[in-house]
């Protein structure tokens, strides 16, 4: 498509392109240009300048690989052993297949199983008990004693349960760990700001300069759909911001001179001039990301396998103590193979496969229902939750969507039709909403137009002078309107209006009827005239609150929290960053996907709000699934105890029935979690 590059490679799902181009033919410029031409404009922001290219860790999938391959060929020497093992042929090249398997089971215990023997080893270390503990001492109990077992020739060992051990436990943490990398669920303030700005010096010359040299102090000119980058006083010009992104509502702002504007808001016009009042990372909107909830690290959670390993650890290994004990004033020669028994088949890898496999199951089946949680744990939270905070603009309403009302004169054929054209010159988002209001009629010549950016637009329609814009433009007064309108002027003479009414998500009622049992709160950075509608919507009158700041959200939610609320905020755009960070569960909705979205625990797509209910019943559903296994998997160890301890359980008896074990509690949480959520979702 251009003769000066050479070729593209895409990667898709990371939505980057490499590009090679011939630099003496084509500027870097020219070809953002070229780029943007075809509809795909680069993004540069101040988030991709500062981002440190991260390397992908890949030693998981590494030891995963390892530990199958190994577990495999052991596998494959074990086997002639358990059919017969009385055969010539084997009886002459045992010692080597034995060995052979030996030295196969040593990467897997020294690289492949190295995360399990660590964590055991600061846990110990730092005088703290977790579930790793006892599956690293079955891990070493399997290997020594297997090690003994070749070594003295008394049998093949169990190398081939220690690397199905190893093997099993590998892919429940791989599973549990994958999540929707393509999403970003840590985005800052730096993901829309500039890179540079153009600053004006005391010789009104413009010098463009990185946002890192900006100072307070400084004035810089602002063109249109530019984003300020830090707080500032309005010099020059007229302006009318677009804060959606600081208070979630379009509607645009018009500042005088001497007026302060926050950063973050977009210049819908003429260029302007601004003097900078406080820099970069100490405005108003960075100060909130600066907030010291973003500053925290994410708080522990009350993991139920950790919480069951405290005791787990310490009752296993008095088990294993006090029968050691009674065998060695029983039978001394017993001791040994009991405490070996007790100490193998009380490995808890059933218990520790138990939640990855279930919540990483559910975790897939929630996002092919397009909600993207995080990590699992995510779904252990929202089981907790008991209370919901939502947003009003882009979460309960549809930012795609407007109702449109016409208020005044009754329009006649042709004024519906010279407006219908009037908003065909027009890209801004009312005009398009006026187009879908008029479609479908005929479209007239229009002359001498004109678009005055944050005002309206006039032209000359079949001799007749037309005008659409704000109410303070049309009428020329300064009174400015509570809801978001259009006005109609006609030869000098004003017809009426267009309300332009918030467009509610579908079955919003059926939707909050499903969350009866939680306690619901509604947050607006929008005033309180559709407080009627959303009573009627939510079916209560209390804890709907207007005029809210991002701080005064994030302060709602903490003041929930100290009453010992466990809450999830559901919100969209970064006017809602500062509360989905500080609850304990926060869902950024979002219509498309590859948007911007803040910070967030999980992602919902606006498609599957409807949804909602359904996705926290799933995670109590899957909770309670997690238990279920945890009962299954205590039952195994109860009973394989009850054999071990008295003496009737050899070893590799043991070491066979952990991996199948381990198996059968996988089986279980994979069947379970998927008739959980085709019996829920059928609904």
């Amino acid at each position: 498509m251009h003769p000066a590059i050479q070729f593209s490679h895409v990667n898709f799902p990371q939505r980057k392109v490499q590009i090679s181009y011939r630099s003496d033919e084509l500027k870097l410029a020219d070809l953002a240009q070229f780029l943007a031409n075809l509809g795909y404009k680069p993004s540069i922001n101040l988030e991709n300048l500062d981002k440190k290219e991260q390397k992908k860790d890949r030693s998981l999938v590494l030891q995963l690989v390892i530990a199958g391959f190994c577990f495999g060929n052991i596998m494959l020497l074990a086997f002639p052993e358990y059919v017969n093992p009385e055969e010539t042929w084997l009886t002459e090249n045992r010692l080597f297949f034995r060995w052979l398997m030996f030295g196969l089971s040593l990467p897997v215990v020294l690289y492949s199983a190295s995360s399990y023997l660590k964590s055991a080893y600061f846990a110990l270390k730092t005088r703290k008990v977790n579930i790793d503990i006892p599956i690293a001492i079955g891990i070493l109990v399997l290997f020594f004693r297997s090690t003994y077992e070749v070594v003295a020739d008394l049998s093949p060992g169990y190398f081939d349960s220690l690397a199905g051990l190893v093997f099993f436990m590998l892919i429940g943490k791989w599973f549990q760990q994958r999540t929707y990398q393509s999403l970003a669920f840590d985005r800052d303030y730096k993901s829309f700001y500039p890179i540079a700005v153009t600053k004006i010096d005391e010789n009104q010359n413009h010098e463009n300069i990185l946002l890192s040299e900006l100072k307070k102090g400084d004035r810089i000119l602002l063109r249109d759909e530019e984003i300020l980058p830090a707080d500032a006083i309005l010099i020059k010009g007229s302006a009318y911001i677009d804060n959606s992104f600081i208070t979630g509502e379009s509607r645009l702002i018009h500042k005088k001179t001497g007026d302060k504007i926050y950063a973050g808001g977009k210049q819908s016009g003429a260029a302007i001039e601004l003097e900078i009042i406080e820099e970069v990372n100490q405005s108003y909107l960075t100060s909130l990301w600066n907030h010291d909830t973003f500053r925290q690290k994410n708080s522990f959670l009350d993991n139920l396998i950790n919480q069951v390993s405290r005791y787990f650890v310490y009752i296993i290994l008095s088990i294993a103590l006090i029968s050691g004990i009674f065998w060695y004033f029983y039978d001394t020669s017993q001791m040994f193979q009991v405490i070996t028994a007790v100490l193998i088949i009380a490995c808890p890898c059933a218990l520790a496969l138990a939640a990855p496999f279930t919540l990483g199951n559910l975790m897939r089946i929630m996002g092919r229902k397009a909600y993207y949680a995080k990590e699992a744990f995510t779904l252990e939270k929202m089981n907790k939750i008991d209370t919901l905070v939502f947003d009003k603009t882009g979460t309960l309403t549809q930012n795609d969507a407007q109702q449109v009302r016409y208020e005044g004169d009754k329009l006649s054929g042709n004024d519906k039709t010279m407006i219908y054209s009037m908003a065909m010159q027009s890209n801004h988002p009312l005009s398009q909403m006026l187009q879908e209001f008029f479609k479908g009629l005929e479209k007239l010549e229009v002359k001498n137009y004109q678009q005055i950016k944050g005002k309206g637009q006039k032209a000359e329609i079949n001799g007749t002078e037309v005008a659409l814009g704000s109410h303070q433009w049309i009428a020329q007064e300064n009174e400015v309107g509570r809801e978001t309108e259009v006005w109609y002027r006609c030869n000098g003479k004003i017809k009426g209006r267009f309300v332009f009414e918030n467009q509610y998500r579908k079955n919003l009622s059926e939707i909050f009827k499903g969350l009866k049992n939680y306690d619901i709160h509604v947050l607006s950075g929008d005033n309180d005239h559709e407080r009627e509608i959303l009573e009627k919507i939510i079916q209560q009158k209390q804890n709907l609150n207007f005029n809210q700041s991002p701080q005064d959200k994030l302060n709602y939610i903490k003041n929930l929290q100290e009453k010992g609320r466990k809450v999830m905020m559901i919100g969209d755009g970064l006017n809602d960053a500062g509360a989905l960070q500080q609850s304990d569960v926060g869902v950024a909705v979002a219509e498309d996907m590859n948007s911007f979205s803040p910070s967030c625990d999980a992602i919902l797509a606006g498609s599957s709000f409807r949804l909602l209910p359904y996705f926290l019943k799933l995670s109590q559903k899957g909770i309670f699934l997690v238990k279920i296994a945890f009962v299954i998997s205590f039952l195994y160890n109860i009973i394989g105890l009850s054999f071990a301890v008295t003496g009737n359980l050899e070893p590799v008896v043991a070491a066979i029935l952990m991996p199948v074990s381990s198996i059968s509690v996988v089986i279980f949480a994979t069947v379970g979690s998927w008739f959980l959520a085709y019996r829920l979702f059928k609904k």
